[in-house]
């Protein structure tokens, strides 16, 4: 009788086990193309794709970018996907062959709606024949007029039929690798990779552009454009420099293990030395932190160290340490990372870390500093691989300099 009972209940916890399992794998994702949706402002929505590998693994695509996601997990009939090194996570709930939900980021309390339909490859639908080619260098003012809020960038784009691919470059940075369409008169181009969800929209003529940026659902302005195919944007070098009397920075801020750090320290002496001004949530500091930590690998064996000033949002210094090192793990960077700020990114909070400086304008920058601990360059900005040439002309123009200081 107790052998009996004993099967019995064996047989029913496997039986158990065998529905569980299924009714756990149905809420799973599917094997196959997404293509995603976050709602924005004025009625428009923000599309981009993905791939989805495995139940546990993805891919997402904007252009040539091709971003690896293993961060997935399930509960109940909810799944969240964490994007790399980024804070921000997709929390949604199954129904169909479809996904809804949320992108979320906590630190900035902002939440945008999301959704994804399973075998669709499309990103944007095109409703009429375009009317034409944007391939070439546009000259831009975005928030034109707007006292304070004015800036300048540089369109780049290609276009193959209706396909559009590019970014804008300004002067502190990429707008990321942007893919799109032309429909009709209408430019529309998008990029997601979990930091930043920018969709930019625009009416077009032969040598005109004028739209709307938005950047979220948080932020929209307006920008126009002119094609100028010999338009340049100022300098990165001249943008950001030592106020007068000094010639060197001097800093102490704690790694992620709480211990203090400083330029003094014997570690950077008589060494030339890349001071890099970023932070982890940051998309072109994440692309120039993978540049450097490659950099950084193959050139150990030179008088060369870096250390990055990580200037954070997260609101405790916890959270922040958390961070940094999780991009650490990421990305490989063998440098120390040191917590400079918290609880914001404010760029005049930042500017008071580091008061030899006339501003800081941009995340990421970069300051160069030869082996007599005087500062001999600042770079503001990044132009990553999305620039193409520009990305590849910075590479050459670093290593050049780095030589140099080195050879003195």
């Amino acid at each position: 009788m107790r052998y009996l009972l004993f099967s019995l209940v064996v047989l029913v916890l496997c039986s158990c086990k065998e529905k569980v399992k299924e009714k756990t794998n149905v809420n799973q994702l599917k094997v196959g193309f997404y293509r995603a949706i976050l709602e924005v402002q004025d009625n428009e929505v923000l599309p981009f794709n993905f791939e989805v590998e495995s139940t546990t693994q993805l891919k997402i695509f904007n252009a040539e970018e091709v971003i690896d996601v293993d961060e997935i997990t399930y509960k109940n009939d909810s799944i969240f996907i964490k994007l790399p090194v980024f804070e921000g996570y997709i929390a949604a709930t199954f129904k169909d062959n479809k996904l809804y939900g949320s992108f979320i980021k906590e630190s900035l309390d902002r939440v945008v709606p999301f959704s994804a339909e399973y075998d669709n490859k499309k990103r944007f639908n095109v409703n009429s024949k375009s009317e034409h080619n944007v391939t070439g260098i546009w000259e831009t003012v975005f928030s034109k007029g707007i006292i304070d809020d004015e800036y300048i960038a540089k369109g780049i784009f290609k276009q193959d039929g209706d396909k559009i691919t590019g970014t804008f470059r300004t002067t502190t940075g990429d707008y990321r690798y942007l893919e799109g369409v032309m429909d009709g008169d209408t430019m529309r181009l998008s990029t997601f990779d979990g930091a930043h969800a920018f969709l930019f929209t625009a009416k077009v003529s032969d040598s005109t552009m004028e739209g709307i940026f938005y950047s979220g659902n948080h932020w929209k302005e307006p920008f126009v454009a002119r094609r100028n195919d010999t338009y340049e944007l100022p300098s990165a070098n001249d943008l950001t420099f030592l106020k007068e009397g000094y010639d060197s920075l001097d800093f102490t801020f704690p790694n992620t293990s709480n211990e203090l750090m400083s330029i003094k320290d014997d570690r950077f002496k008589n060494k030339v030395v890349v001071v890099q001004i970023m932070g982890t949530w940051c998309p072109n500091c994440l692309d120039e932190s993978k540049y450097y930590a490659e950099y950084y690998k193959n050139n150990k064996d030179k008088d060369i160290e870096f250390v990055a000033l990580a200037f954070e949002y997260a609101k405790s210094k916890e959270i922040a340490f958390s961070r940094i090192d999780r991009m650490q793990a990421k990305v490989g960077i063998d440098y120390p990372v040191l917590l400079a700020q918290y609880g914001t990114s404010d760029k005049a909070k930042a500017q008071e870390k580091l008061p030899m400086l006339n501003h800081v304008l941009s995340y990421p920058t970069s300051i160069f500093i030869d082996r007599k601990g005087k500062v001999r360059k600042i770079h503001t900005g990044f132009n990553g691989p999305a620039t193409g040439e520009n990305y590849t002309e910075f590479k050459a123009e670093f290593e050049a300099f780095v030589e140099t200081l080195l050879d003195e």
